[in-house]
């Protein structure tokens, strides 16, 4: 997926199109770029898992082919669902970028990827890994229901979701 868009500006030229805007702060916390790319966007495809980055780590070692991983991680602030090596795997499989509803930690590391990430939190506890989380669900943060297919669009000013591409 192409970096070198700007949302607010796929808003403009799609006024005619449902699309769904995430809230910018929720429980005080708000969205932040972590990766290479500060702008991104792809189809989506879904994981839900609190405190396990088990199925976070297996989706990104499978062919991304340009899509997002968003990852429902309940907005937990006691530990990152995404590092530097599940990115570089990210990376190495194509995948466009994640946006995890919760932390991610190796933040130097993975601002130096070409691969879009942002997260409400950094933090340098990892997660355990005991095979718990569900993929392809619809999941909903920010005031934004979010179904596996769609589309979403990333950067500095926030977060949009479409049922179509916009791009």
């Amino acid at each position: 997926m192409a970096t070198d868009f700007v949302t607010c500006d796929l808003l403009d030229d799609h006024s005619d199109q449902a699309i769904s805007v995430v809230s910018p702060s929720i429980d005080g916390k708000s969205f932040r770029n972590f990766g290479g790319h500060h702008s991104f966007g792809g189809q989506v495809v879904t994981v839900k898992c609190f405190e396990d980055n088990s199925r976070v780590k297996e989706l990104l070692a499978t062919e991304g082919k340009g899509r997002v991983l968003v990852v429902d991680g309940g907005a937990s602030m006691r530990c990152a669902l995404l590092g530097d090596m599940i990115a570089e795997s990210a990376v190495k499989h194509g995948w466009a970028g994640v946006i995890v509803y919760g932390c991610v930690r190796d933040v130097d590391q993975m601002s130096k990827m070409p691969l879009g990430v942002q997260a409400l939190a950094s933090i340098p506890q990892k997660s355990t890994r005991k095979g718990v989380g569900e993929t392809g669900l619809t999941i909903s943060f920010g005031g934004v229901v979010i179904h596996e297919g769609d589309y979403i669009y990333a950067d500095n000013n926030g977060i949009i979701v479409s049922g179509e591409p916009l791009i």
